[in-house]
Parts: C-alpha cells; structure tokens; sequence
C-alpha cells in the first residue's frame, strides 16, 4: 500500500517541479479554461506551444491536480 502513496506523491511532485505546469495552474485556478485559453495565456510568456500544453496538461492530469471537463 505504501508504494501506490509514494508514485502518487511523486506524480505531485514531478508535475509541480515544472514552471510551466505551475503556469498552467495559476490560469486555471478560478474555473474552467479550454486548451486554446490556457495555451493564449501561457504560451508566450512560457514558449511553448499548444501541443505542449497538451502534454503538460496530461502530467497535471495524471497527477490529479487538474481534470479534463468536457
């Protein structure tokens, strides 16, 4: 049971270790964003691109910090 505790920490821990993904976070702290929001927002100042958005989006999810809403 410990082991399945430590992955999930890690996963927090690995996603939040990223500026970017922690850039994600601020934007989608007050609600709901699409993807083209959040890669508008956090694109430039990250220089990142949507797909890549895309991929962090999915680290976040994976760790549970964020939820895909459709």
């Amino acid at each position: 049971m410990r082991g399945e505790e430590d992955a999930e920490v890690d996963a927090v821990f690995r996603a939040l270790a990223d500026p970017t993904r922690r850039m994600i976070l601020d934007v989608v702290r007050d609600g709901p964003r699409s993807t083209t929001e959040i890669a508008a927002a956090v694109g430039p100042r990250a220089g990142v691109s949507r797909y890549a958005v895309m991929k962090h989006l999915r680290v976040l999810a994976e760790a549970d910090l964020v939820r895909r809403v459709e």
